[in-house]
């Protein structure tokens, strides 16, 4: 049943490349080269294909909003908890400059972005974290905003869902960010127990304390394409265990071959796919609709 619910879709993907004059005569940011497959593309086509690559399916990085706006339908978004913010409870140097300094180039205030919408027309609790801001690490904001996503998730009765990109625990902030792995996996503990259905979709970089607690513990754990996904760095447990390390090790596909992860679905893919779920598991629907 998983594996018919992700086949591989045959959308439509956006690329126009550009001609050798075309590339000396343009102003910088008109046009981008793909760092895997190399080819040049325009950046509006880029845009247009959700930040993947249409000739390689390279995912670039999105922010928290334009992860939003791919998945939650138009003008259904409410945020949640938006001038929540760090503080520095160990008076870390510069802690507070360099916070203060992620908020002015990002235009958000944390490293993650919580709220209500619809999912083609399905209520949801969505919470995306974004790697341009202290690269998404969790402090102690991160997780009480998800800790109180998923409580509102689980008063409204709807499901819940979270992108994860992160370089794990926040180190200013000590041990309060060590403690958000028990406050987030607690949250999730009762609002599983109640019935509430929990989605993790697994971006690149997702790794440290972030995999170890509530980036793993959906219902469905969901990555996509090429996403390092982890706990330890890869040199660290080569030194560890004394062994070479497959090429693949972490990376979305090498996890889903060894039974860590649902399924491995494209960006382009996703709204769809995560459609599909919501309404298998939607409470009084039936299943006349699926046909995959």
């Amino acid at each position: 049943m998983i594996k018919e619910l992700f086949q591989k879709s045959k959308k439509k993907k956006y690329a126009t490349v550009p001609s050798e004059r075309e590339r000396q005569n343009v102003p910088e940011g008109i046009m981008t080269k793909c760092p895997k497959c190399k080819k040049i593309v325009y950046t509006k086509d880029l845009n247009k294909n959700l930040n993947v690559c249409a000739f390689c399916s390279h995912h670039y990085k999105m922010t928290a909003h334009e992860r939003i706006n791919s998945i939650i339908d138009e003008g259904s978004f409410y945020e949640y908890d938006k001038d929540m913010i760090s503080i520095n409870p160990l008076n870390f140097p510069d802690y507070e400059s360099k916070v203060e300094a992620d908020r002015k180039k990002t235009g958000i205030n944390e490293a993650i972005v919580t709220g209500k919408g619809k999912v083609n027309g399905i209520d949801i609790v969505i919470a995306v974290m974004d790697s341009n801001f202290r690269m998404a690490s969790m402090g102690s904001a991160v997780g009480e905003k998800i800790a109180r996503a998923v409580e509102r998730a689980r008063e409204d009765k709807v499901p819940f869902i979270i992108f994860t990109a992160s370089g794990g625990a926040r180190m200013q902030e000590g041990i309060l960010s060590l403690m958000q792995m028990a406050k987030t996996s607690i949250a999730l503990q009762q609002f599983g127990e109640e019935g509430g259905l929990f989605i993790s979709v697994m971006t690149h970089p997702t790794t440290g304390g972030v995999s170890a607690s509530f980036a793993s513990l959906g219902d469905y754990n969901l990555a996509e394409p090429g996403a390092l996904i982890g706990f330890a760095g890869r040199s660290v447990i080569e030194q560890t265990i004394r062994q070479e390390l497959p090429e693949d090790f972490q990376t979305a596909e090498f996890l889903i071959k060894h039974g860590q992860l649902d399924a491995v679905v494209s960006r382009l893919d996703m709204k769809e796919k995560l459609t599909t779920i919501l309404k298998i598991h939607k409470q009084g629907g039936d299943l006349e609709w699926l046909q995959v």
